[in-house]
């Protein structure tokens, strides 16, 4: 082999391996779920029913408004 070959030859040899690197996932996904469709437990809102997307946008409403600065600030 020529010395001229030789880098041609080596640069050929780590693209190819670069392609044969295995994916980094993890292989396993969960399945979204709704986020209305929440748990009932002791930690949750009061009106809020789990599994009704109505009242789960009400109650994000309602925490929003409370964080409203503006409408803190006029109230008063």
């Amino acid at each position: 082999m020529s010395s001229a070959r030789l880098p041609v030859l080596l640069a050929v040899v780590l693209l190819l391996a670069a392609c044969a690197e295995k994916p980094q996932s993890s292989g396993t996904r969960k399945a979204d779920v709704d986020p209305s469709a929440g748990n009932t437990g002791t930690h949750t809102a009061p009106g809020w029913k789990a599994g009704d997307n109505a009242s789960w946008e009400a109650q994000l409403k309602a925490r929003s408004q409370g964080q409203n600065e503006y409408a803190r600030t006029s109230a008063r």
